[in-house]
């Protein structure tokens, strides 16, 4: 069994169901209120969890009512929970809308993620030092991540990187990380350029590698998966054909099997394979933390849709 570091945000989802998205200045009336765990390092942990690795997760959670919830939470999935820091103050918050198609919209509330520091990190590395790879996402102070990425350099440890939400990711990360995993828009805020179509998916991908990524994988929700690497390995995996019902933990649920599929040293597209059919079944259900596919669901899914 391979063991991976978390690294990332711990938040309480707030989950408001609707028929569809308000525009602007538009009120709309909600169906139910749900409160979730969530966050998208603590769901990566979950996710990688359910897949079959050991994992530490390494966050902050605040002093409020929702810190408990959030620790028993992620320990209940089988996640180690030994490095994850009170803060004083809030936990972090997201408001998420689903619509009947099962879009969301989310807003975040970073609470304590905001203030997990580099110094944070360096009391939990001892712990950290015991992974083979990390996972990280962008809802925690980027100092932090970008520490994290030169730690497990010098540790020889292979790093994930989610840049969602997305931003520009500073030039002397890329060399850094083994995995970039985005979706389009991500891709597009990072590059400057639309990813649209199949040559501008190709181009921003190479744009991405030119950086200094050793590989990346472009996430195309219904279109599946587009993955290159520095040794020009090109891999196109198509997505399951499902009806969504919400996709809130759908790009975590991929990420943590992912990572977990090629730490066990499955090959690349067996590995995405593995994560769209994890993902697949994501979308088939309510929630975050929850709608996670055990391995053994994901197996026998990928066994019903083989040929």
């Amino acid at each position: 069994m391979v063991t991976i570091a978390v690294i990332g945000s711990i938040n309480m989802d707030v989950v408001n169901s609707v028929g569809k998205h308000p525009l602007p200045g538009e009120t709309v009336h909600g169906f139910g209120t749900s409160y979730s765990p969530g966050g998208k390092g603590a769901n990566q942990a979950v996710a990688s969890t359910a897949a079959g690795s050991d994992v530490y997760m390494v966050g902050a959670v605040g002093s409020d009512a929702f810190g408990d919830g959030l620790v028993s939470s992620l320990a209940d999935h089988g996640v180690l929970t030994k490095t994850v820091i009170r803060k004083a103050g809030t936990s972090g918050l997201a408001f998420i809308t689903v619509d009947a198609a099962g879009e969301n919209n989310i807003i975040l509330s970073s609470g304590a993620n905001g203030r997990l520091s580099p110094e944070d990190l360096e009391r939990q590395w001892p712990f950290v030092e015991k992974c083979s790879a990390i996972l990280l996402q962008n809802e925690i102070p980027w100092e932090t991540s970008f520490s994290a990425m030169r730690r497990a350099q010098e540790s020889g440890i292979r790093v994930y990187f989610n840049p969602a939400p997305a931003f520009r990711v500073p030039e002397e990360a890329f060399p850094l990380i083994h995995y970039l995993i985005l979706n389009e828009s991500e891709a597009e805020a990072i590059t400057g350029s639309p990813v649209d179509g199949v040559k501008q998916e190709a181009d921003a991908v190479q744009t991405l590698l030119a950086a200094g990524a050793k590989s990346v994988v472009l996430t195309l929700g219904s279109r599946g998966a587009y993955y290159m690497d520095q040794q020009g390995e090109t891999t196109r995996m198509e997505a399951f054909a499902v009806d969504p019902v919400d996709t809130t933990a759908a790009g975590d649920t991929f990420i943590g099997s992912f990572a977990t599929a090629r730490e066990e040293g499955y090959a690349v597209a067996d590995s995405l394979r593995f994560a769209s059919a994890a993902a697949a079944i994501s979308v088939t259900r309510q929630g975050a933390q929850q709608s996670v596919p055990k391995r053994e669901e994901t197996v026998a899914f990928l066994q019903q849709h083989e040929g």
